[in-house]
């Protein structure tokens, strides 16, 4: 979805995001900022229907307008020129790997990607990474398209092929980034990964998207999203993030207003 703002068109850079709300009554969600045109004044986002108001935003039609749409938020990811890197995309992670390995591949870096889904629907992007990236590889847990297998699967490969690489970088799933770091941390393999824990309002006041990297609480909203893949505790991170699912479970069945 392009979203016209203009203010956070000329200010974003690779790795930040925003936070929207459809309507008055909506939710706080964060959205990484895929693409943007400060000519245009546009950001674009890319999102999963997944709840209530990912679906909302779903139904919205061009020339419509939501609530609010506040950013950029977090740090820039910190990009340095380097020989050879190599991005790891699962399914919508895809879209905050985007800008980073699109501004690498500016600054004259050689880019390859690899993108890893559970299935060919999921796979996104594609074409865009193909314009820039030397390689692009494809894995998906059911094989329906690519290779089969997981992206750590494929990373290994290469680096026994002989590939040399000066740095990963790694966004998804949070499972997906923490075996990523395992496999690269004995190579010591510079590994940089993008965390998406609850967030309530992205300015380091609810204390919701507290982390624990490198033995210090950080707050991914404001010191982040971008962490040292090595030292982040993936552990407590999954423990944290799967707190409310009773919660996001629950379907309200006597037609009370959700939001």
């Amino acid at each position: 979805m392009v979203i016209l703002a203009p203010y956070v068109a000329r200010h974003c850079e690779p790795g930040q995001f925003i936070i929207l709300r459809v309507d008055e009554e909506g939710e706080r969600i964060p959205l990484t900022i895929a693409e943007y045109d400060r000519k245009k004044g546009s950001v674009s986002i890319i999102y999963q229907v997944a709840g209530y108001t990912t679906r909302k935003l779903s139904e919205k039609k061009a020339g419509e307008g939501i609530v609010d749409f506040v950013g950029p938020l977090g740090q820039p990811t910190e990009l340095h020129p380097a020989k050879h890197v190599i991005g790891i995309g699962g399914g919508v992670g895809a879209a905050p790997l985007y800008p980073q390995l699109k501004k690498l591949s500016e600054m004259g870096t050689t880019v390859d990607v690899i993108l890893g889904a559970r299935s060919k629907d999921f796979i996104i992007l594609e074409e865009k990474f193909s314009k820039f990236c030397k390689n692009v590889y494809v894995t998906t847990d059911d094989g329906s398209y690519g290779s089969k297998g997981l992206v750590t699967e494929k990373l290994k490969a290469l680096v026994e092929a002989g590939e040399k690489y000066d740095e990963v970088i790694a966004i998804g799933p949070v499972i997906m980034m923490k075996f990523v770091s395992l496999l690269t941390k004995p190579w010591g393999l510079k590994t940089n990964v993008s965390l998406n824990p609850i967030m309530v309002d992205g300015t380091g006041m609810c204390g919701g998207c507290r982390v624990t990297v490198g033995g210090q609480t950080k707050f991914a909203c404001v010191d982040g999203p971008d962490f040292d893949g090595h030292q982040v505790d993936y552990d407590e991170l999954m423990r944290r993030q799967s707190m409310y699912k009773t919660e996001e479970a629950h379907s309200c069945k006597i037609g009370l207003k959700v939001g």
